[in-house]
């Protein structure tokens, strides 16, 4: 664990159960985020991750189990109650989920709205203040529709972290981003760890970027944890599933020139 077992625990997962009908989604999920890292969830679609992240938020009840943030159980807490305890969260969505009616200013001011942020002074000062961190400083009046898919991710992340929060959620944050934009969202993640103190929480299936950003790697099977180590100990690993996922074989053997009928 390279020590992080020595930090505060941010985010207690235990026994975390989710049930959609017949469906099992989560199964009995342990897990503990330690205060300051980066923690990377891994696995095949359908594994459960983005799902414990929402619980993560409060955006979703257990069917059984509890949640904790900075040591508070939000697991049956209504809207009102998940207020306080939200301001200490950012979230990036997976679609950026911008507000395309206002400017960019007035996406980020709406997150310190919503905390009970009032003095338009203190909005203008950390709006300016945030899309300097991302690098779209001066950005304000733009409007979303003017901005590219990777400068729309990182006003979306200027407004999860405006408040200050002391953890942050990706959900698939390189989604929909080429190459060289997805490296500018790692190096905004990792920033954050080491400049602004937060820790992170990201759900991804981009393997280049997990052997960049994470500190530890957490890989979900069927709505339990499977594994959990440091990314090296991930690249050393023998299980053969675990190998698949990260060189990509899907240990099918298909034959280029043969799998394709003839037209």
């Amino acid at each position: 664990m390279s020590g992080l077992e020595q930090k505060p625990v941010i985010i207690k997962v235990r026994d975390l159960h989710q049930r959609f009908g017949e469906h099992h989604v989560l199964k009995g999920v342990d897990l503990d985020v330690y205060q300051g890292e980066t923690l990377v969830l891994l696995g095949t679609s359908g594994g459960g991750k983005s799902v414990l992240m929402k619980h993560m938020l409060g955006l979703m009840q257990p069917w059984k189990g509890t949640v904790e943030v900075d040591g508070v159980d939000i697991s049956r807490m209504n809207e009102r109650q998940l207020a306080a305890v939200r301001t200490k969260m950012g979230m990036l969505f997976q679609n950026g989920a911008l507000f395309d009616s206002m400017s960019v200013g007035g996406n980020i001011a709406f997150a310190m709205q919503e905390a009970g942020v009032k003095d338009q002074d203190e909005m203008d000062r950390r709006v300016a203040e945030v899309l300097e961190i991302v690098n779209l400083g001066g950005q304000q009046e733009k409007m979303p529709s003017d901005l590219s898919g990777g400068m729309r991710k990182r006003v979306a992340l200027a407004r999860a972290i405006v408040t200050h929060p002391a953890c942050v959620l990706y959900d698939e944050p390189h989604a929909g981003l080429d190459p060289v934009t997805a490296d500018t969202i790692d190096h905004l993640i990792k920033c954050l760890q080491h400049t602004h103190k937060m820790t992170n929480v990201v759900v991804t299936h981009e393997m280049r970027s997990v052997f960049r950003i994470a500190d530890r790697v957490v890989y979900m099977k069927k709505g339990e944890v499977y594994w959990q180590g440091t990314p090296a100990e991930l690249e050393a690993s023998e299980d053969a599933e675990l190998k698949a996922f990260v060189t990509g074989d899907s240990g099918l053997g298909w034959d280029q020139e043969k799998s394709c009928p003839a037209g």
